[in-house]
């Protein structure tokens, strides 16, 4: 819901922005988490699969998807 409300005050480039952000975020973090889960159940990474390394890549994604949608749109 805070999401919601928060992509539903903003004007309509913000919703643009933020809805693009979000959408590339999940998509990403999809194959990212797949893959990695994949490799792990592989063993072909040396250290178990942590949740928090995703967490941290969805960060550090959603971040930058709205540094450069924003300029985009700027």
């Amino acid at each position: 819901m805070a999401n919601r409300n928060f992509v539903n005050e903003g004007d309509e480039l913000q919703r643009k922005i933020q809805l693009e952000s979000m959408g590339l975020t999940l998509g990403l973090s999809v194959v990212v988490g797949i893959a990695y889960a994949q490799l792990d159940t592989t063993d072909l990474i040396a250290q178990d699969a942590e949740i928090s390394f995703l967490v941290l890549f969805m960060g550090l994604t959603y971040i930058l998807c709205v540094f450069f949608n924003a300029r985009k749109y700027s």
